[in-house]
């Protein structure tokens, strides 16, 4: 289970591996060596199941060694202290799980069928043996007349046994022959009915192709086809609004060498006379600070390209967006206590905005704060909403909404299609998960993995129904000959045994 849960989740990995950082304050890939810890338990408990199996079908006697109950101790006591970490701060993760069986669930069902099939070999002997077994006592019950009740009661027990292995084995296999009745997957669906492909928002442009929020990666973003780019805001204490995500520049910035002492203050207490004499690119070709284990190795040039970068303005993200006519979407983060726009930060970043001539209409406006003066001195700006009902964006004129794609799916999906609610999701990296959001008729989704999004020219694991009926069908026709043939191979081989065993006895 952990593993599977650990597996699916691949998408987090990035958001797993920050949180640990804000935590420890060194960067590591932990949601990897939690996935590796994950399969080396897994693979060692099978192995080890395995073999007591095989043993107890031979029929010898198990004696499992102090070295793997210490062993299996611990593995019980990993997954489940790992187990509860999960279900208590991260609960969002069985959700994505959820998510994933919508996609896979049709090979699910495929894949549990051939499993079946297989366990059906050792079920079907044990089967067979104990109609042997009945066989064979009957026959002696004629040569020994006396004993003919207590052998009737043990007939009786065999008979239970058959009935208890085979029946749950077949009930099984009967509710995964009708499995897809209640599967609902959105990629299952005909071709005319597949919504456009998403359009992609380049998460703080393109980290995977260059260090976040840096020029270098919202260029890499436009090259890659970028329908808009996403950022976040800070404003520096002499008032002018810079891109930067985390709450310092330990992560992402050389802070640690020019002014340790300074490395974990907020980005807002820095000027940006300060801020600008920072290198934001030189951590980025580290290879123990990559951000994304997945990640492609950097060209020659891309690597000194980076190692020059530094923090750049909203005005210069403005300039490329005007000149490339991309969208501009951005979390705007209040300045600290005692800032000089701490009451006032909005109507700097809007004048900054107006003050760049963009068109109006590429600004996504996603601050909740003062979108009253907002509207006035922009009224050309797209306003853009959170998860709330559709009732209160219809009240608040709003028509986009910028919702996790944990929670969105979940929650009233149905209702802001009906509304014609367009609709952004974010942070999406994995190829399934796009497909999931594709085959949704999402209108757009912001990705740090634009790079490997952009060449997706159709959602994976997209069937027609009727394909998916065939192949249902198909499956269970063919599980269903190869039980029928494994079942009459093995009573004919015991049969045979009891047809023996009747002729000995004879002679004897």
């Amino acid at each position: 289970m952990l593993l599977f849960l650990w597996i699916e989740t691949s998408n987090e990995y990035f958001n797993f591996d920050w949180v640990t950082f804000l935590g420890t304050g060194y960067w590591f890939f932990w949601s990897i060596f939690i996935l590796s810890l994950a399969g080396i338990l897994t693979a060692y408990s099978s192995l080890l199941l395995l073999l007591g199996f095989l043993l107890l079908w031979e029929g010898i006697e198990l004696y499992l060694h102090l070295c793997h109950k210490i062993l299996i101790l611990l593995v019980i006591l990993a997954c489940v202290i790992l187990m509860f970490i999960i279900c208590k701060f991260w609960k969002e993760r069985w959700l994505v799980a959820g998510l994933s069986l919508q996609i896979f669930a049709p090979y699910v069902h495929l894949v549990s069928i051939t499993v079946m099939v297989i366990l059906f070999w050792p079920v079907a002997i044990y089967v067979a043996r104990l109609e042997r077994e009945v066989r064979m006592r009957r026959y002696r019950m004629t040569h020994s007349e006396k004993k003919r009740l207590k052998k009737c009661n043990v007939i009786a027990r065999l008979r239970g046994l058959q009935v208890a292995v085979g029946l749950p084995f077949l009930l099984i296999l009967l509710s995964l022959c009708l499995m897809p009745l209640g599967i609902y997957s959105p990629c299952i669906q005909e071709k005319e009915n597949l919504g456009p492909k998403p359009t992609i928002f380049g998460h703080r442009g393109a980290p995977m192709l260059g260090p976040e929020n840096t020029m270098m990666s919202f260029e890499k973003a436009v090259e890659h086809g970028a329908h808009g780019l996403e950022t976040d805001i800070h404003l520096s204490y002499d008032r002018v609004p810079f891109l930067m995500h985390d709450f310092d520049l330990r992560r992402t910035t050389n802070i640690w060498e020019v002014q340790p002492e300074s490395a974990f203050k907020n980005p807002a207490a820095f000027s940006w006379d300060f801020l600008s004499t920072l290198n934001a690119g030189k951590w980025f070709v580290k290879p123990e600070l990559r951000p994304f284990y997945n990640m492609k190795p950097l060209s020659k040039a891309d690597k000194e390209r980076a190692r020059n970068q530094s923090i750049p303005t909203l005005a210069d993200l403005l300039t490329l967006a005007k000149k490339e006519r991309k969208f501009v979407i951005f979390d705007l983060h209040g300045p600290p206590p005692k800032h000089p726009l701490r009451h006032t930060f909005v109507r700097q970043v809007v004048s900054v905005i107006l003050a760049s001539k963009i068109e109006q209409h590429l600004i996504f406006w996603l601050p909740t704060h003062d979108r009253q003066y907002v509207r006035s001195m922009a009224p050309g700006f797209q306003h853009v909403g959170r998860l709330v009902s559709v009732k209160t964006l219809a009240k608040n004129n709003i028509s986009i909404i910028n919702v996790d794609y944990k929670k969105l799916f979940p929650n009233g999906l149905r209702d802001y299609k009906a509304a014609n609610i367009h609709i952004n999701v974010y942070t999406v990296n994995e190829p399934w998960l796009f497909s999931l959001a594709w085959c949704s008729r999402i209108n757009s989704v912001t990705t740090d993995n634009i790079g490997l999004l952009s060449q997706l020219h159709h959602p994976h694991f997209f069937m027609t129904p009727k394909f998916y009926m065939f192949i249902w069908l198909l499956a269970d026709i063919i599980s269903v000959l190869f039980i029928v043939a494994i079942f009459c191979f093995h009573w004919r081989r015991e049969t045979k045994k009891e047809k023996l065993f009747e002729t000995s006895s004879t002679l004897t």
